[in-house]
Order: structure tokens, then C-alpha cells, then sequence
């Protein structure tokens, strides 16, 4: 009798958006191909992009909402006109709350008819984690180990996003999201005051693993790069205050726009996507701020580091309207300490004030108040070379040996360990 038909490990990463890249799904698939699995990406489908896509070993797969719940997928058309079609939007409100999240089932039904069974199905927010429990008990059902992740990538019940929720249809969003996370096998989330907060609200026995997101290490050549001015055609002497990440409502980039007009011989540069690019855009072409606006389309994760070291200060300006907002750590804040580039804070986004302040690696500011936020602007850029210098080290050593990916994986890696042994190699399925 023969010994059974050796398998890879597999896992599946489930996005709730169309993965162009995402950064985190990314910096995790790439891990988990070097843990010796096969991995997946599974996005949204977008017209612009392409279906299917490879990194290295990684396969990026974007499905296309099916099914009755096609309709309340984004960018899917809404009734409209009077009488009927007004019915119709009132209905269409009251399904999008009851069944929420409405607008990702539709993807959801794409999963369950096309996706690979898997051994780790990793669920990145919210959105995710009930079709990823779905996901695993068929995988386990088809011979493979079936182990969830549930990555809370942020906590969006605390967040602007649900602030015209009825206060009992947000209990019963909360009470759903407590069973899903009893289901999953381990709780992952960005930061240690978000991993406190979990417990807290959920009781849990034990706390979730932090995984940063913090970049690989990344040693800036000499002399650092000029990528921005480059393609802008600003010129050497035009200090750079750059905005990495969505472009979109609260995120402070009308004060940020103001703020730098206050500023000797500075540009505004913003790098990203979103509801608000062609809105910026045409600011670039007012009078008032010609050759002080610049808006510049999204890189991919991999060439942000040198992107960001173009800039000589980066300026999160969000306004902390809600704890999620407060305990944030995105993606451009670790960006920015892995580029050696100084930062601007809010003064009330907790986390990030207390390592800029503590490591001495830029300033705080009112994020509502202009002249604040020009003030911060220029304790940072007017410095004198050699304290502005060692403002850049800091951040490059800070990196280094603290917030960067290779030591924020370990406990991730660990776990992974736990939950499929490397003994899921020596098994197949019937």
C-alpha cells in the first residue's frame, strides 16, 4: 500500500477590496510563501484590473461578485428616480443594514463557489472573518486543516463609519463580531493599545498577537533619493511635506494645503487614491497654489520606501473623531520612520504622538488648525542641518532595530507554527 500523496501547505488571504496591492495582505502572503505555503490572495474583482496576478510565488485572484447580492456590491448601480425608485432606496437602506455587511455577500457567494479549500484562511478586517469561518469548517471537511486568523485590522465599530448606525443595530453588529471571534483560532491585530482594547471589549482570556505593520528593512542610498522632484519638477530649494495613503474626507489634507502656503518655500505632495484625487487635482492647477499642491497617483508598496525618503517631512493630519482613529498606526506612519522621513502628527492620534515624541523623530500639531499644523511643519524643516540630520537618523535607527517587519512577524510566524504543524506537508486529501 502506498504512503499518502504529498501536499504544501495552503493558505488562503481573503481582502474585501481589490487588493492593488494591499500592503499588509502582501508583506503576510509573502511570509507565509517563505513558512512553505501556497498562497492566495483573494480580492474583489475590479474592471481596471486584472483577474488573476502573481507576486514570486503568490497568486493574487480577484472574484466577481454573484448571485441576488451582486447588487449591493460598491460601484453596483442604486435605484433611482421617483415613486417606485424611492421605494426601492428606502429598501434598499433597510436590507443594507439588517444584512450587513450587504455589500461584500456578493463577493462572499464568489468564495464559497470558487475558492480553494485551504489550511490557514487568514481574514483581514472585519468584512472577511465570517465567510473565512466559512471557508475553513469546508476545508476542514475536504481533508485540510481549516484554521482561522481573524486580523483586525482595525476596529471599525469604534469608528467614524458606523456613527449614523441605530444605537441597537450597532449592539447587534458588535454581539455578531464577539461570536465570530470565539469561532476563529487566533486574533491578530496592528498594535499593542488596539490589542488592549480587544480584551477589554471582548473578554478575552488571551490577548491578540500584535503584528505591526511595519516595513522590511530598508537602507536608503546616499544621497538619499530625489524621486518627487523628479517627477513634479519642483524645485531642489522647495522643501517636500508629503501625504502618503487614501485620499478622501478626514484626513486633514485641506489644513495640510493651507498649513504649507504658511510655510518659506514649501510644496504639499500627496501620493495616493481615493474619492478626492481629481478634487486635489484640480487644486494643483489653482493660482492660489500653484507649484505648492502637487498630486501624484500611488506606487506600489515596494517602491514607497524610496518614494517617502524623497520628502523631507511627512504630515498625518487626521482627526481623532473616533477611538479608531486615536489607537491608529497605518501603513504611512511606519512608511515614513523605514524612510528616515521626520513626521507630523495629530496631536490627539495617541500611539503615534507618544513614539514621535519618545524617539524624537518630529512634531505634534492641532490637525484642525492651519497655523498649528505650519508651526509643526517648521519646527521640523527649519532646524538647523545637523539637528535635521539627526531627526533622519533617528527614524533609519528606530527602524532598523525596532519597527521593521522582520522582527514584528515573529510572533506571527509563531503562530501560524502552532495552528498548522509541518506535518500538514505529509497529508492529502482523498
Amino acid at each position: 500500500m502506498s504512503a499518502p500523496a504529498a501536499r504544501p501547505k495552503r493558505a488562503l488571504l481573503l481582502v474585501a477590496n481589490p487588493a492593488a496591492p494591499y500592503s499588509r495582505a502582501l508583506r503576510v502572503a509573502r511570509t507565509l510563501a517563505a513558512e512553505g505555503f501556497e498562497v492566495e490572495i483573494a480580492a474583489v474583482a475590479d474592471p481596471a484590473l486584472p483577474g488573476e496576478e502573481r507576486d514570486g510565488s503568490v497568486t493574487i485572484r480577484r472574484y466577481e461578485p454573484r448571485g441576488p447580492w451582486r447588487r449591493f456590491a460598491v460601484g453596483a448601480p442604486r435605484p433611482s428616480g421617483r415613486g417606485l425608485g424611492r421605494l426601492l432606496r428606502l429598501a434598499d437602506v433597510g436590507v443594507r443594514g439588517l444584512a450587513w455587511p450587504a455589500h461584500v455577500r456578493g463577493w462572499w457567494q464568489a468564495l464559497r463557489a470558487e475558492a480553494p479549500p485551504a489550511d490557514l484562511v487568514h481574514a483581514f478586517g472585519i468584512l472577511t472573518i465570517p465567510i473565512a469561518l466559512e471557508l475553513a469548517r469546508r476545508s476542514r471537511a475536504a481533508g485540510f486543516a481549516g484554521r482561522t486568523i481573524y486580523d483586525v485590522i482595525d476596529v471599525i465599530l469604534e469608528s467614524n463609519n458606523v456613527a449614523t448606525v441605530p444605537t441597537p443595530l450597532l449592539a447587534w453588529y458588535r454581539a455578531r463580531e464577539r461570536g465570530w471571534v470565539r469561532r476563529a483560532d487566533a486574533v491578530v491585530t496592528v498594535n499593542e493599545p488596539i490589542a488592549r482594547h480587544l480584551v477589554a471589549r471582548w473578554g478575552l482570556a488571551t490577548p491578540p498577537t500584535v503584528l505591526l505593520n511595519c516595513q522590511p528593512r530598508w537602507d536608503p542610498p546616499t544621497p538619499r533619493p530625489n524621486l518627487i522632484r523628479e517627477a513634479t519638477g519642483l524645485p531642489a530649494e522647495r522643501r517636500l511635506v508629503l501625504f502618503l495613503g487614501r485620499l478622501g474626507r478626514e484626513r486633514g489634507l485641506d489644513e495640510a494645503a493651507e498649513a504649507v502656503l504658511r510655510l518659506r518655500d514649501a510644496a504639499l505632495v500627496l501620493m495616493g487614491f481615493g474619492p478626492w484625487a481629481e478634487r486635489l487635482r484640480e487644486r494643483d492647477r489653482d493660482s492660489r497654489f500653484a507649484g505648492r499642491h502637487v498630486t501624484l497617483p500611488p506606487v506600489h508598496p515596494d517602491e514607497v520606501p524610496a518614494w517617502t525618503a524623497s520628502a523631507d517631512v511627512s504630515v498625518i493630519a487626521v482627526p481623532a473623531n473616533s477611538l479608531n482613529q486615536r489607537l491608529s498606526t497605518p501603513n504611512k506612519f511606519w512608511e515614513s520612520v523605514a524612510a528616515g522621513t521626520p513626521l507630523v502628527v495629530g496631536c490627539d492620534l495617541v500611539v503615534m504622538r507618544e513614539i514621535v515624541e519618545r524617539e524624537q523623530i518630529g512634531a505634534v500639531a492641532d490637525p484642525a488648525d492651519p497655523d498649528d499644523l505650519a508651526r509643526a511643519l517648521a519646527a521640523v524643516l527649519d532646524q538647523p542641518p545637523e539637528a535635521y540630520a539627526a531627526m533622519r537618523a533617528r527614524c533609519l535607527r528606530l527602524a532598523r532595530e525596532r519597527f521593521n517587519w522582520e522582527t514584528a512577524v515573529e510572533p506571527y510566524r509563531r503562530v501560524v507554527r502552532e495552528l498548522v504543524p509541518s506535518q500538514t506537508q505529509i497529508t492529502a486529501p482523498s
